[in-house]
């Protein structure tokens, strides 16, 4: 058995798996997969010391969060939406021109009234005296839509977890608003749902990202260097 070994975690799907092996392609780091692009485990032909880990993205920040994934790539979107506890375990060593991407509020078309977040404060409370309920978000970032709503004076609402298509929730009856992940408005256009004048969250992009009970270990700063020569 190998010791120290280092374990990098890759995105396993998306166009963000593609920005980040590209990464590894253009600083001539030859990765390896027995069973091809399927594969959840892979390995860099050069270095017997790395060990490659595709998993979702979400799932990343977790590991680096506890510290078995020792490098990893994902959004800056991600690692804020996790928990404080987390997040306070991991350094962004690098952010990249890929992945870009704005987490926002968006209503529907038809809500001509509402054009800001104040506005939107005004639409809870009715909901909340009128209809007895409280206006609900579609999202798949709860945490930062309830610290966004909250800092913008808005209390009366309810999250929905997205579990899909988060576009879709309010003209399904599951929801009235959304926040969500996006990077043209194309989509949240094309589903004629219209992102608020103030209604932006947070920007974000790819990130290189190390466990914080990493910094110390052998050879993690000359994979990081041999990650950044380009």
């Amino acid at each position: 058995m190998i010791k120290n070994i280092l374990n990098i975690g890759i995105p396993s799907k998306g166009r963000l798996r593609k920005d980040v092996l590209n990464i590894f392609k253009k600083n001539k780091l030859n990765l390896i997969s027995e069973r091809g692009e399927r594969d959840l485990l892979g390995s860099i032909k050069q270095l017997k010391n790395i060990k490659i880990l595709y998993l979702h993205a979400r799932e990343i920040i977790e590991r680096l969060g506890d510290g078995s994934l020792d490098i990893g790539f994902s959004g800056f979107d991600l690692l804020k939406e996790s928990e404080i506890n987390i997040q306070k375990k991991i350094n962004v060593l690098k952010r990249y021109n890929f992945g870009k991407a704005t987490l926002v509020v968006a209503i529907p078309d038809p809500w001509i009234d509402v054009q800001t977040v104040a506005d939107l404060e005004e639409i809870a409370f009715e909901f909340k005296d009128k209809k007895k309920k409280r206006l609900r978000v579609a999202t798949k970032y709860p945490n930062l839509t309830r610290e966004f709503l909250f800092s913008k004076g808005v209390t009366q609402f309810k999250l929905i977890d997205s579990l899909g298509a988060t576009e879709a929730y309010p003209f399904t009856g599951s929801s009235e608003i959304i926040s969500d992940i996006t990077s043209t408005g194309e989509t949240l256009r094309a589903n004629n749902l219209r992102i608020l004048k103030d209604g932006e969250i947070l920007r974000s992009e790819a990130c290189m990202m190390i466990s914080k009970s990493s910094n110390k270990k052998i050879g993690l700063r000359k994979m990081l260097k041999l990650l950044s020569k380009k």
